[in-house]
């Protein structure tokens, strides 16, 4: 029988079950240790397939995680933290999970092998030519990520998958495949742990990557953070100081001029423009500060000539 290797025992943790608690958990981080290596030899894949997505996002797409269990749970978890990190809008990037939301916290496993439900959760959630779509599955066999990735495809959307397992049915479909091999996991067939643990890291990888590529990162600050509580407020004015060497009080009277809006607050400050100005001119450049600024200071050149 040919088992893929996520599904392999594994020699090293065999005696797991017979060893002190500290020496169980050891064996686990051993394991552990082998994951950014694995990811380290795909790099090159994982940028060619950020050029694709930011070419997609540039342009008007959308960029969709598909997967089921933990392979989709990461894509949801991944998806719904890049809005309030780079201040982009919540559908930009989306987690689509087999048997929906629900299935977030609890298990609806057989919904995997519905390759339909993968067609059809694209279909629902307005899939176009213009978007991306990354398929993520450990085995690269679940057939829910692998009828969502044929539908893509046959819209002329750009492909990835994200397996663990080299020469899948998913990563053939996909135009880009993407496959840290992290080996036997420490329980034999618990794909949530090593196998889950790159992918969290490559989908880190490609959605940090495409919005600093996007411009929502000055140098290496999260610029077009959300203040939406305290400890979000306080990095605000963080970055606030450090972008324009203000003091705290000025930050602090900035800030609330800006409307508690960093982005704002900085193109204000760095263009010598009000709010309305800076809130139009965020806008018209897709909330990218750098060209925000840039606009401004362009305008300010012409009106003085």
């Amino acid at each position: 029988m040919n088992i893929p290797i996520t599904e392999q025992e594994n020699p090293r943790t065999a005696s797991i079950d017979k060893v002190s608690t500290l020496e169980a958990i050891r064996l686990i981080n051993d394991e552990d240790k082998t994951v950014a290596l694995a990811v380290e030899k795909v790099l090159p894949e994982i940028a060619a397939a950020i050029d694709k997505i930011v070419e997609r996002l540039q342009n008007g797409g959308q960029l969709f995680y598909v997967g089921t269990g933990t392979s989709g749970r990461l894509g949801v978890l991944d998806a719904s933290e890049i809005p309030p990190t780079f201040g982009v809008p919540y559908d930009l990037i989306q987690g689509v999970i087999a048997g929906g939301y629900d299935a977030l916290y609890k298990a609806t496993e057989a919904s995997e092998d519905n390759s339909e439900a993968g067609q059809s959760d694209l279909q629902t959630r307005g899939l176009t030519s213009k978007d991306a779509v990354i398929g993520i599955a450990a085995s690269g066999r679940t057939p829910y990520t692998i009828g969502a990735l044929e539908y893509a495809k046959s819209l002329d959307c750009f492909t990835a998958g994200i397996a663990c397992v080299p020469d899948s049915a998913m990563t053939k479909v996909a135009e880009i495949a993407i496959v840290p091999i992290v080996g036997a996991e420490a329980i034999a067939g618990s794909s949530r742990m090593k196998a889950g643990t790159a992918q969290k890291m490559v989908l880190n990888l490609i959605s940090t990557a495409a919005m600093i590529k996007l411009g929502y990162v000055k140098g290496n600050r999260m610029t077009n953070v959300k203040s939406s509580n305290a400890k979000l407020k306080e990095r605000s004015r963080r970055i606030l100081m450090s972008e324009t060497d203000l003091n705290e009080p000025a930050a602090n009277d900035l800030l609330t001029e800006a409307n508690n809006d960093l982005r704002v607050a900085i193109v204000m400050h760095q263009a010598n423009v009000n709010r309305q100005t800076a809130e139009e001119s965020l806008a018209e450049n897709d909330f990218v500060i750098e060209e925000a600024i840039a606009q401004n200071k362009l305008k300010c050149n012409l009106t003085s000539e």
